[in-house]
């Protein structure tokens, strides 16, 4: 009786342990692919708890989440032959399972080399200001040179890429600080100056208006006088009008010429 129940224990044993070996567990975050003596299969296991044949079958699972990965800094020359050190971050994701476990030998690293050319590539052909002032031109153009030989080939989607930071020589610093400060000091100038035109056309326009009313001169010098005394100053100083000048110039004149004595006729014709 021993020895029924002996292989009753070792035949269950062995199906206990085929059972487990058949029996593959795929995240959700994942996808399975089964080997068949070496040979792919074309069918992509999903998640949940799969059965493959054990010994025959061999599964390898692919990870379908977004994968960011830091591109170290590179050193690139820019189109206008300045040299600085640029960095970026790189997120892509597997699209296709087979082709970046068959076609490509570690995915990951491949698409790390690609960013790093590319990365140098795309500075090359940008100049310093575009690159420091269009950053998102740069990405979509750093985006579309990394994605092109990854994803047909190698079933990868380059899904953003961002352009982390911008390292620029002291020297350079230096000179964009002297610039940028010749600029403000150029717009400050230039809008002072259209201040003062703008200003100087009113004040013709109120000159104008001024002189077709003969009497805004003395309101406009009463307002001036109200406005200084309201400040309690011990000395006023009051603009005289060049008009009353003239007309006080005018009656002197007037009275000059009654006053002078008057010349004979005879005398006259002698002379």
């Amino acid at each position: 009786m021993s020895t029924p129940l002996a292989w009753t224990v070792v035949v269950l044993s062995v199906l206990l342990l085929t059972a487990m070996a058949s029996l593959r567990l795929v995240q959700q975050y994942q996808r399975g692919i089964v080997f068949r003596f070496g040979r792919v299969l074309e069918k992509v296991r999903q998640p949940g708890l799969r059965v493959i044949i054990p010994i025959v079958d061999r599964m390898a699972k692919v990870t379908m989440q977004t994968v960011v990965m830091p591109v170290p800094a590179q050193g690139a020359i820019t189109r206008d032959n300045v040299t600085l050190t640029v960095d970026a971050v790189v997120y892509f994701r597997v699209v296709d399972p087979i082709k970046a476990l068959v076609n490509v030998r570690d995915y990951g690293r491949a698409v790390l080399q690609v960013a790093q050319t590319s990365l140098r590539s795309v500075i090359g052909r940008a100049d310093l200001d575009t690159l420091l002032s269009d950053r998102e031109r740069i990405n979509t153009e750093l985006k579309a040179a990394i994605d092109a030989p990854t994803e047909k080939p190698w079933g990868v989607l380059i899904e953003r890429v961002e352009v982390k930071d911008v390292a620029l020589p002291d020297s350079m610093k230096r000179s964009m600080s002297r610039q940028a400060e010749a600029e403000r000091e150029r717009r400050a100038r230039v809008i002072a100056a259209d201040g003062e035109y703008q200003a100087s056309r009113r004040l013709a326009d109120a000159s104008r208006a001024m002189a077709a009313t003969p009497g805004a001169f003395q309101l406009r010098l009463l307002q001036t006088v109200v406005d200084v005394a309201a400040e309690k100053n011990s000395t006023l100083v009051m603009p005289f009008p060049v008009e009353l000048l003239r007309f006080f110039a005018q009656l002197t004149e007037a009275k000059a010429a009654e006053q002078a004595p008057t010349v004979p006729d005879d005398l006259r014709a002698l002379s």
